[in-house]
C-alpha cells in the first residue's frame, strides 16, 4: 500500500507539527512584516521627515534639540525594525523554501545583507545627536559648524540607507519570480512585489550614479513598494495556509526537495 512521503524540516526529521502550527509560521511572519512597516514608517516620516531639513544645518539641529526623545524613539524604532528584519528573512525562507530552495536562501541572504548594511549605518543617525549633545567638545567649531557637522552625518545615514534598499530590492524580486512561477500565491501580488523590487533597485542607482538627483521622483518610483509590501503581510496572514500546505506536500529524500514546484493557480 502506498505511503504518502512525509514532510521533512531543514534537518531531515519528519516534520511532525499539526497543521495549525504550521500555519503559525505564516502569521508570524505577517506580524513581522506588520512590525516592519510601522516601525519603518513611524522612524521615516514620523522622525526624521519632521526634524530633519536637508539645507538647514540650523533648524535641523535646533529640531533635534528641543525633540530629543523623539529622535531617540527613532532610533528605537529602526533598532526594532531590524531585529524583525532578521526574524522575517528566517521565516519567510522556510514559507518559501517549498518554491525553491536556492532562490529562498538568495531572498533571505539579500535580506540580511540589507539589514546588517542599514544596521550597521544608523551608527551616523547616532552620531549626529553625539555631536549635538556633545557640542562642548567641539571647542574648535561654531554653533554653525557644529550644525554643519551633524548633518553630514544625518546626509550620511540616509545615503547608507538607500544603499542597503539596493539589496531589499534584490530579495524582493527573488520572492516576486517565487510567487509569478509557483502558483501559489497571488499573480497580482507577484507583479506588483516585481515592480517594488524593481522600483528599489532604480531609487538606489539614482541617488549614487545620477550626478544632482535630489530623490524628487522617489516617491513615484517606490509608490508600488508600500502597496505591496502591506498588501503581503495582509496575504500571510490571512492566506498564508497555501504556503504552509504546500510544505507539508513536501517531502525530502536524501537532502534533496521532491515536488517542490506545485503549479496550483491561486486567485486570492
Amino acid at each position: 500500500m502506498y505511503v504518502p512521503p512525509q514532510p521533512r524540516t531543514p534537518f531531515g526529521e519528519a516534520d511532525r507539527r499539526p497543521p495549525r502550527s504550521r500555519f503559525a509560521t505564516a502569521r508570524t511572519a505577517g506580524v513581522l512584516y506588520v512590525i516592519i512597516i510601522v516601525c519603518g514608517l513611524f522612524a521615516e516620516l514620523g522622525v526624521r521627515s519632521r526634524l530633519i531639513e536637508s539645507d538647514d544645518p540650523a533648524t535641523t539641529a535646533q529640531n533635534i534639540i528641543d525633540a530629543p526623545v523623539l529622535f531617540r524613539a527613532g532610533l528605537a524604532a529602526d533598532i526594532v525594525m531590524f531585529l524583525a528584519d532578521v526574524a522575517i528573512a528566517v521565516v519567510l525562507y522556510q514559507l518559501l523554501r517549498p518554491l525553491g530552495r536556492t532562490l529562498s536562501l538568495l531572498a533571505a541572504a539579500f535580506r540580511m545583507t540589507q539589514t546588517a548594511v542599514i544596521g550597521l549605518n544608523l551608527l551616523s543617525m547616532f552620531q549626529a545627536v553625539r555631536i549635538l549633545d556633545d557640542a562642548d567638545h567641539l571647542g574648535a567649531f561654531d554653533d554653525d559648524q557644529t550644525a554643519s557637522l551633524a548633518l553630514l552625518h544625518l546626509e550620511a545615514h540616509e545615503y547608507g540607507y538607500i544603499l542597503g534598499l539596493a539589496f531589499f530590492g534584490a530579495s524582493t524580486l527573488t520572492v516576486a519570480y517565487l510567487a509569478l512561477t509557483s502558483g501559489q500565491m497571488p499573480r497580482p501580488l507577484g507583479v506588483l512585489l516585481c515592480l517594488a523590487g524593481t522600483g528599489y533597485l532604480i531609487d538606489t542607482f539614482s541617488h549614487f550614479l545620477v550626478a544632482g538627483y535630489d530623490g524628487s521622483a522617489s516617491p513615484i518610483i517606490l509608490a508600488p513598494a508600500l502597496i505591496a509590501e502591506v498588501w503581503f503581510a495582509l496575504w500571510l496572514l490571512t492566506k498564508g495556509r497555501r504556503l504552509e500546505r504546500l510544505a507539508d506536500e513536501t517531502s525530502t529524500v536524501g537532502g534533496v526537495d521532491v515536488g517542490s514546484h506545485h503549479m496550483v493557480g491561486a486567485t486570492s
